[in-house]
């Protein structure tokens, strides 16, 4: 076993397990995913650490533990089309590639998205397409999505990508004003509303543009 298939390992057993993050599907794609790959080369040797890694641009990959919440809730199946806004470098768009059946992965940066792709293409993750665009939009173009997954905290969900979200679609993200804590969140759609459920305390930095303003109160 390797350094990084053992830090692997013990990734899920004292830090996803322990949580009720027992899904088959889900421990096995944590389990095959390198997340060495999607983290800077210096930061490789902790890329299994029970924290956000920086990557770029004043970015960072979420750490393990809230993905897993995040991505358990959203209950991705095998038919599903996901979405992942603020994909970053790209692990939990190749996570979510392991669980449904493909994910456009959204990434405005231009440095993050090269990254993505070079990460994805190493994982041989082919059912992810990483697509350069504004985040707030979305990308309707590949509409309706049966999971939409934010990869940074938001203020709000933007009318644009709720709309994009199909009938009993999950989205799932970390709710959170300025200087609070913040709460990962499933939402639901259903005929007549959006439904949402909190599901865990997580502070984690702002996707960029989904910053609260300073007069933003709920």
């Amino acid at each position: 076993m390797t350094q990084y298939e053992s830090a692997r390992t013990h990734m899920i057993t004292s830090q996803l397990r322990p949580n009720k993050i027992a899904d088959p599907r889900l421990l096995a794609a944590f389990a095959a995913v390198r997340r060495e790959l999607f983290v800077p080369p210096s930061l490789r040797a902790v890329a299994y650490v029970d924290d956000d890694l920086p990557v770029a641009g004043g970015r960072a990959l979420m750490r393990p533990l809230f993905a897993g919440a995040l991505l358990l809730a959203a209950a991705a199946r095998p038919t599903d089309k996901a979405l992942v806004v603020g994909a970053g470098t790209g692990y939990e768009a190749a996570l979510l590639g392991l669980l449904a059946k493909s994910v456009v992965a959204l990434e405005e940066d231009e440095r993050l998205a090269r990254m993505a792709r070079f990460a994805l293409a190493e994982e041989r993750a082919l059912a992810v397409s990483v697509v350069e665009d504004v985040l707030a939009k979305g990308h309707r173009a590949r509409a309706p999505y049966e999971v939409i997954f934010f990869a940074g905290a938001i203020a709000e969900v933007p009318q644009e990508i709720e709309a994009q979200l199909a009938e009993g679609g999950r989205l799932v993200a970390v709710l959170r004003r300025r200087e609070e804590i913040g709460h990962g969140v499933l939402m639901t759609r259903m005929p007549a509303a959006l439904g949402r459920r909190i599901l865990f305390d997580a502070d984690i930095p702002f996707l960029p543009g989904f910053a609260p303003e300073h007069a933003f109160s709920f």
